[in-house]
């Protein structure tokens, strides 16, 4: 039961993290490689921030949430925008972003291995406490209840939004085919921007959590995040609801079993098996649905 309520702890944090990447490649066609760039720099200014002042959690979770959504947005009109607008075609733009992605991540990166000289760095000067709560044998934190609610509430809120309002529509039919959408009278740009802060938000959120519920990451921890959140969205299909949280508590069950029945220096590599694994035997992912281009 232990294991059973770790798995629903690391899962929630996966899923906060790439139902992010999943809203954004599964409608606006943007796979953002900077996501993870975006979970640790969020930290990274709370962090700052609380050299300075002592905070508590709601305005530490609040200025996550706000730098990951305004990194995203400059993402977007700084760098995605423009390689869209110069593309030759939609298979070309892909690319290019994905590469992009890639190049702008190295960014925040760079600061914060500069200013923290890659050492890890965590909220110790926060006015919130970690406790640990205990019922019978169990054992759980006040930080990890916290993360599975979040995660739980954002990701049903995600699903309902998407699939019962009208701007969800909307969203869902740009994923579908985005000059259609425009010749209904979607606007691809505000929907585009109003995604990718949702997306960044999310990622913010996940990194002052999951900072919360480790004591500490490094400025390399959204890199190693990044590659269990691209496996969960492969395994579960993109664009997938239910996939991106089939997968992430998956993967989160996978790892556990790894560690807790191995030496654990296994744990790394099953994402990049499951990865491996769902392209040979299902590439749409569990939930995903074949692709149909008409012509």
């Amino acid at each position: 039961m232990q294991d059973l309520l770790s798995v629903v702890t690391l899962g929630s944090i996966y899923l906060l993290f790439a139902l992010g990447m999943s809203l954004t490649w599964g409608t606006i066609d943007i796979l953002n490689f900077g996501h993870g760039a975006i979970f640790m720099f969020s930290s990274f200014t709370a962090y700052l921030v609380l050299q300075q002042t002592e905070l508590g959690l709601p305005l530490i979770m609040l200025i996550g949430l706000i730098v990951g959504a305004l990194m995203s947005l400059l993402i977007q009109v700084l760098a995605f925008e423009q390689i869209i607008k110069r593309a030759k075609d939609k298979r070309a733009a892909e690319m290019q972003i994905l590469i992009g992605g890639i190049g702008v991540a190295i960014i925040p990166l760079a600061i914060a291995q500069h200013y923290t000289k890659s050492n890890p760095f965590g909220f110790s000067k926060s006015t919130f406490k970690v406790n640990t709560w205990t019922m019978g044998d169990l054992r759980i934190t006040n930080i990890a209840a916290l993360s599975i609610v979040v995660a739980v509430v954002l990701w049903v809120s995600a699903a309902v939004w998407l699939r019962r309002s009208r701007q969800g529509l909307a969203l869902r039919s740009i994923g579908v085919d985005a000059e259609t959408a425009a010749l209904m009278g979607i606007d691809r740009r505000k929907m585009a921007l109003a995604t990718m802060a949702v997306a960044g938000g999310m990622a913010g959120l996940s990194g002052v959590l999951f900072t919360f519920g480790l004591g500490a990451i490094t400025p390399e921890s959204g890199d190693t995040l990044l590659v269990k959140a691209f496996a969960c969205i492969i395994l579960g299909g993109v664009g997938s609801m239910r996939g991106v949280a089939f997968g992430a508590f998956f993967l989160a069950a996978a790892e556990t079993v790894v560690l807790t029945q191995t030496s654990g220096s296994w744990v790394e590599a099953v994402s990049f098996g499951l990865i491996f694994l769902v392209l040979l035997v299902r590439p749409s992912g569990v939930f995903g649905r074949a692709e149909v281009r008409r012509t």
